[in-house]
């Protein structure tokens, strides 16, 4: 990452417990070469044994990579450059919409146990299910098996949701979340899901209010080579890839908005 990106991340970090006197001791390796090398991965795509020798060990790398995916200290360091962001863009921190949608990719190496095959999209593998504020940041990630419907993924997705958002009251979604899933939502978590629907008299490509956000955040994350198939065998691993992969789409904006 570029100075000024550094810049941005390093004020975002989570204090080490540490340098608060709660225990644990000074990592041996700076925090940036670290993060640098996750990003790295990511964006290229490379396994965990080809990591450059530029960075530190790969081994040490893995390790501190799921210490931090464990510890839930990506998904903080993510919430903090998202807020910043919704504040660059003069919104409030805290959303209170967002949409959701869901994406089957090919599995590669993913145990039989956890894939399957959608028969809608023909697509043997696993499927990524995230909801989005208005701008398209990310609020929240769950990976399944490509089998399981949206409406059966959504129920816990939107659970974590209301539980982690307060704020938010409504959530847009497509036709394929339509059903059982609008009133389930109502009554269990005081939420409003409107049903985005394509117009029976358009042909051809339509931008559709709300959802077209949803669709341009996946589209984002296809940019990662690491994301365009599910290389992980734990589902949490691959949900730790795409915040890293959203933290440096964020870091990037941020970087370019104030220089």
């Amino acid at each position: 990452m570029t100075d000024a990106e550094w810049a941005l991340v390093r004020d975002c970090l989570p204090v080490p417990l540490w340098l608060e006197g709660r225990g644990g001791q000074p990592e041996g390796y700076c925090h940036r070469k670290m993060l640098d090398a996750v990003r790295y991965l990511v964006a290229g795509g490379i396994t965990w044994r080809a990591m450059p020798g530029d960075f530190p060990a790969w081994d040490r790398v893995y390790a501190f990579a799921q210490r931090w995916r464990v510890k839930g200290l990506l998904a903080e360091l993510h919430d903090r450059l998202r807020g910043l962001v919704r504040e660059e863009a003069g919104r409030d921190p805290e959303p209170t919409a967002a949409v959701i949608d869901a994406q089957s990719l090919r599995a590669a190496t993913v145990p039989a146990a956890t894939r399957g095959y959608d028969v809608a999209k023909k697509v043997p593998g696993r499927k990524r299910h995230i909801v989005v504020d208005c701008l398209g940041l990310l609020l929240a990630v769950m990976i399944t098996a490509a089998n399981v419907t949206d409406r059966d993924a959504a129920m816990p997705l939107l659970e974590r949701v209301r539980a982690r958002y307060r704020r938010i009251v409504l959530v847009w979604a497509d036709g394929g979340y339509a059903g059982r899933l609008v009133s389930w939502t109502k009554q269990q978590l005081g939420l409003a899901l409107e049903i985005v629907k394509r117009s029976d008299d358009a042909s051809g490509f339509v931008v559709l209010p709300r959802r077209w956000v949803v669709e341009r955040t996946l589209s984002w994350l296809m940019c990662s080579p690491r994301l365009v198939r599910d290389y992980e065998t734990l589902s949490a691993v691959h949900e730790q890839m795409v915040l890293s992969s959203m933290t440096i789409l964020m870091s990037r904006r941020l970087a370019r908005q104030r220089a």
